[in-house]
């Protein structure tokens, strides 16, 4: 059984799937607030980084057996048959996990950056991306 308690929103869920992912050592962890966005297709996107296939495996299957386990809706996952960026769908949450390549190709962070970012500090909590940061996060965590 998990550690982790049932999220109470959306940020919650979004902040838990950051962690399980970071449970799994998922690199470059961050989450995009669309809730502002006029037309975004959900509330939160958590971004992350894996070196494999099989570490592709291990995340989303910690993700799913944890909000399994927390009597959550289960996510409807795509992308299992190539294991290149793979997504978990919750509705108010998406979750996209991609090996570097792939990342780096889609850029997503730049396409929705109008949202507000945030990443896991030292501690595992979520600390907001200042917009003077902003672009060397992205350059960090994607581009490099």
């Amino acid at each position: 059984m998990s550690n982790y308690g049932k999220p109470r929103s959306a940020k919650g869920l979004a902040t838990l799937c950051a962690k399980l992912a970071d449970d799994k050592l998922a690199k470059d962890i961050v989450i995009i607030d669309l809730g502002s966005l006029e037309f975004s297709p959900t509330n939160y996107f958590v971004i992350c980084t894996c070196e494999s296939e099989a570490q592709i495996d291990a995340v989303v299957y910690n993700i799913e057996r944890t909000i399994k386990n927390l009597g959550l809706l289960k996510p409807r996952i795509e992308g299992l048959d190539s294991k290149d960026w793979v997504l978990l769908d919750m509705f108010d949450v998406v979750i996209h996990i991609f090996l570097k390549d792939i990342r780096n190709y889609y850029k997503l962070e730049k396409l929705w950056g109008d949202g507000n970012f945030y990443e896991l500090n030292e501690s595992r909590e979520l600390r907001k991306i200042t917009d003077k940061n902003l672009l060397n996060v992205i350059k960090d965590k994607v581009f490099s």
